[in-house]
């Protein structure tokens, strides 16, 4: 078991292991919590009653955060020609083809997430070795595979982001920064549980949200009742 340093010793002190707060009172608490000296991410572990082995229970998707996640997103888009231009117009940090490809190779990775255009996953498959277990490759699934390279990379700059539930059936996503507050951070949040209640599975039988949990980057968590989920879209 890791080491844990004094300042996360005592803000676990100040938690009750049994209570199982409201979002709004459970991201006051992670705020309240939050003790480094920079902007620590706000993160949600969500437990599932699903069983990733089945791929009918795979849940994965994605959701455009109503407030960003708090930081700027660098993203790199492999295209040629006309789309090349529509994706710098769009805002994309990084535009290329080939050349592109090479300099990763190289060992660049000066990019967050990468769109590219169907006619381009030739070249970029070549590097799926090296985008893949670094969580950059494109995929059709997640809308960075598409020749609407424009709207993929505003959704991605906006705060578009995506998720895939693990072996163990949990869900993890940072859904914002403690400098947001509380209501922009609930509104995130109100987002994320949204997409994922529209992604539950036909076969999932029994529970679907079993457990959720909020927490800061240093913090410790804070359990949220899922009795109160519906209360998130009032």
């Amino acid at each position: 078991m890791p080491k844990r340093g004094k300042k996360y010793l005592e803000s676990i002190k100040k938690v009750d292991a049994e209570a199982r707060y409201n979002f709004d009172e459970g991201v006051k608490s992670s705020i309240d919590l939050s003790y480094a000296k920079f902007d620590e991410s706000v993160d949600i572990a969500v437990r599932l009653g699903v069983d990733p082995r089945h791929a009918d229970q795979m849940v994965r998707g994605t959701v455009v955060l109503p407030n960003g996640i708090g930081r700027d997103v660098k993203v790199l888009v492999f295209a040629k020609g006309e789309k090349e231009k529509e994706a710098l117009d769009a805002g994309a940090d990084f535009v290329g083809n080939d050349d592109m490809a090479e300099k990763i190779k190289g060992g660049w990775f000066g990019f967050d997430k990468a769109v590219a255009t169907p006619d381009m996953m030739g070249s970029v498959g070549k590097i799926g070795r090296i985008l893949g277990p670094r969580g950059l490759m494109p995929n059709a699934k997640t809308g960075t595979v598409t020749f609407d390279v424009a709207k993929a990379v505003k959704e991605l700059k906006a705060g578009k982001i995506d998720f895939r539930v693990e072996k163990t059936g949990i869900v993890h996503a940072t859904v914002g920064k403690v400098s947001f507050g509380v209501e922009k951070l609930v509104q995130n949040i109100a987002a994320f549980i949204e997409t994922i209640l529209r992604l539950k599975p036909a076969s999932s039988k029994g529970t679907y949200i079993k457990g959720i949990v909020i927490s800061t980057t240093m913090g410790p968590g804070i359990k949220v009742d899922t009795a109160n989920i519906k209360d998130l879209f009032k």
